[in-house]
């Protein structure tokens, strides 16, 4: 059995306007608010969902950036061999008060304006799952638990 494979979004949140310059691409005043990054994983999803959860080290993604300030909450994901990140992203654009506020942030390998959404108030996990129909019913949400040790998550359904 190889490494599982799948499609994630990591619920951010910012208590305090940040700046933060982002690698290559821009460095952006990032307001206080709640933030989705969409990401697929087709080389081992726990494995990079586990890097999300410790953030530091090297700086890769363009999330990394954002990951060193932002506060990880929550990780919705979804076991799949399929890329979904893009329609994830469709999804996740057409939620109430969704906002775009980098273009090309985590989307330089495909057609999407960005991978990362601004929210003014935390978005729901149930609205999303809807949104994807059929496809969402067998996603997972994940609470990160912050009183412990940093280098674990829990894989706790809410």
């Amino acid at each position: 059995m190889g490494k599982i494979k799948g499609t994630y979004i990591l619920v951010l949140t910012l208590d305090e306007e940040t700046t933060i310059s982002v690698g290559k691409l821009i460095t952006f005043s990032f307001p206080p608010g709640y933030y989705l990054y969409i990401g697929s994983a087709l080389g081992g999803l726990f494995p990079r969902v586990g890097r999300h959860v410790r953030a530091g080290g090297k700086l890769h993604w363009h999330i990394d950036y954002l990951r060193q300030k932002a506060s990880l909450d929550e990780v919705w994901y979804l076991a799949s061999e399929k890329r979904l990140e893009c329609s994830w992203y469709k999804a996740a654009a057409g939620l109430p008060q969704a906002r775009i506020l980098v273009a090309g942030f985590g989307s330089s390998d495909c057609g999407c304006r960005s991978h990362l959404l601004y929210f003014n108030s935390m978005p729901s996990f149930e609205i999303f799952r809807r949104r994807l129909g059929k496809a969402g019913r067998d996603m997972t949400r994940m609470c990160i638990d912050r009183s412990h040790d940093a280098t674990r998550f829990s894989k706790k359904a809410v």
